[in-house]
């Protein structure tokens, strides 16, 4: 598969991979590179399928980056989201002092040169998700892609968990949290194999396949926890029986909320309420903010939006060169 795979530069004498050179970027670079572009993060979502990185750079410092999946089907490349990574750039290193003018002028420039090494990919198709903190897709524009607005519902700071309580827009949350959390028990060593299963059995309990492999819910959890930036919460009856769990990586500036399953046959109103105030609470000074991850779906959209969030808008940008694959995209999603 044609790839641009080397990058140098100007302070290397040697050529390395851009990988090679965006670990260095992740371990020594800026501290608020977001989880989900962090090297690990793409090592371990990525395990068994192949990652790269495009990297722009002016002299010798890096300009930007941009992680992403890649692939080939039916003799077509591909460009998607890895799975559970809600957006992977462009993340741009914003030189001190600039205008606003300046500051697009020098997006332009770096999602340019980014976006000519994806082309060098010669890709059939392409997805791509912001961070809400790209708020400009100009330049992607002016390359031929496409945009559509998804809407994500964050709270932005988690530091006063009694302000996060008093926030709650329905009052009967608030009862049921106030009714539920000095009975129910809140643990947080759940093994991650041990919610992998939980995950799996929650949706064959409802009839349906879960997307996510167990060995890759289980990979991902670990590596997070072992490394400081997960955590797995979970909730017991007075019997002691798992009620539901909940997973969320984070990061100094951000956690956000990944999977979640519940015991189909014991779940009971109060119990998810339960389950979001114990990660609320646990996080708190950890990060600054906590992100529901969507849904577009209107009955997720209200849940969410009811624990007092704030509405958040990020771009998924994609390009198709290929009908056919379009095709075949369509079909792989019904089977979903």
């Amino acid at each position: 598969m044609p790839f641009f795979g080397n990058h140098r530069c100007t302070h290397h004498a040697v050529m390395i991979s851009n990988k090679d050179r965006y670990r260095e970027f992740c371990e020594t670079g800026p501290l608020d590179i977001p989880v989900f572009m962090q090297y690990w993060w793409m090592e371990t979502v990525c395990e068994g399928k192949q990652w790269d990185v495009a990297i722009a750079c002016e002299g010798d410092k890096i300009t930007g980056v941009m992680p992403f999946l890649y692939g080939r089907k039916f003799g077509m490349n591909y460009v998607l989201q890895p799975q559970l990574t809600q957006f992977s750039g462009p993340y741009y290193c914003y030189p001190e002092g600039l205008t606003h003018f300046q500051r697009l002028e020098f997006e332009k420039r770096t999602a340019r040169k980014l976006l000519h090494q994806i082309d060098a990919l010669r890709p059939s198709y392409v997805n791509i998700r912001f961070s809400p903190k790209v708020t400009n897709w100009l330049p992607f524009y002016w390359a031929g892609y496409k945009q559509t607005t998804r809407y994500t519902y964050r709270l932005e700071d988690i530091s006063d968990t009694t302000r996060l309580f008093d926030g709650f827009e329905r009052h009967e949350r608030q009862r049921r949290i106030r009714r539920y959390e000095h009975v129910l028990s809140v643990r947080y060593d759940m093994q991650p194999s041990e919610f992998a299963e939980f995950h799996q059995r929650y949706w064959e309990s409802k009839g349906q396949r879960d997307i996510l492999k167990k060995d890759f819910i289980e990979r991902v959890c670990r590596t997070a926890i072992d490394r400081g930036n997960g955590v797995i919460v979970s909730v017991y009856d007075e019997a002691g029986r798992l009620l539901v769990a909940g997973f969320a990586v984070y990061d100094s500036n951000c956690a956000h909320s990944l999977m979640a399953a519940f015991d189909v046959n014991l779940h009971q109103s109060g119990h998810s309420e339960i389950l979001v105030w114990s990660l609320l609470k646990y996080l708190s000074g950890k990060t600054k903010a906590y992100d529901f991850e969507g849904s577009m779906d209107e009955g997720i959209e209200y849940y969410n939006r009811s624990f007092g969030t704030c509405q958040t808008p990020f771009f998924e940008i994609t390009k198709s060169n290929s009908k056919l694959f379009d095709i075949l995209l369509k079909l792989k999603q019904k089977t979903l």
